[in-house]
């Protein structure tokens, strides 16, 4: 049903989500982010509540195992649910319940923890690990490329319609959050391109957010 990998920039400090899924619009209840705090995908039957719970709890000092283990406590069925969790520091926690569905299998890695179900082969998740460890650039590129050695390597047992990714750097605001809610091929593909063609402006709508005196304009009709 579900393939993610969550991520953290030793150079930036920055965090990462990339996830995609048979269900529409997995970008709308599996990821949570924030800045300077973690990030947390929350899968398998989600419970939206379990990202911002264990942020909460990020934020207030406890590591991401413990985190993760409060907030399944708290909320009960945690049978079902799938979670990977790294902070700040890169410490990370994963968790897969004895309800998750089909194949699933979760690993943590150098900055990163990958996590999925309903997969081809628990190798799907090894190979995400291994992409992003080894990829270069920034991260949303290291995030789309173990995307994209997750479907090299099988990726879920059926085919999957949405994807997301989303960063968060020193801004209380996501810098990167862009979504493929519903397509009926290649959703990552999509995802990517969104992404190329974003990337030459993000840093323009960040200074056209801190100072719109000096913010470029595109030509778009209401952009002077």
């Amino acid at each position: 049903m579900t393939f993610s990998i969550v991520g953290r920039c030793p150079e930036t400090g920055h965090l990462g989500i990339a996830i995609s899924s048979s269900s529409i619009a997995v970008g709308a209840r599996c990821p949570w982010l924030r800045a300077g705090v973690g990030a947390v995908s929350t899968q398998n039957i989600t419970l939206p509540a379990l990202g911002p719970q264990i942020l909460d709890r990020l934020e207030a000092g406890e590591a991401p195992a413990s985190a993760l283990e409060q907030a399944l406590a708290r909320n009960g069925y945690g049978q079902y649910r799938q979670v990977t969790v790294i902070d700040s520091h890169g410490a990370s926690a994963h968790f897969s319940g004895s309800e998750a569905l089909g194949v699933h299998h979760a690993r943590a890695g150098e900055q990163c923890v990958a996590a999925g179900n309903l997969l081809a082969s628990t190798a799907v998740i090894d190979a995400m690990v291994e992409a992003f460890e080894q990829a270069d650039g920034g991260l949303p590129d290291r995030l789309l490329a173990a995307m994209h050695a997750a479907m090299t390597a099988g990726g879920e047992a059926g085919p999957v319609h949405s994807a997301a990714l989303s960063v968060v750097g020193d801004l209380v605001w996501p810098v990167v959050d862009l979504r493929v809610d519903w397509a009926e091929h290649d959703p990552i593909g999509e995802l990517d391109k969104l992404w190329c063609a974003y990337e030459p402006q993000l840093h323009d709508y960040i200074t056209r957010a801190l100072d719109p005196t000096t913010a470029p304009s595109y030509g778009v009709p209401g952009d002077e």
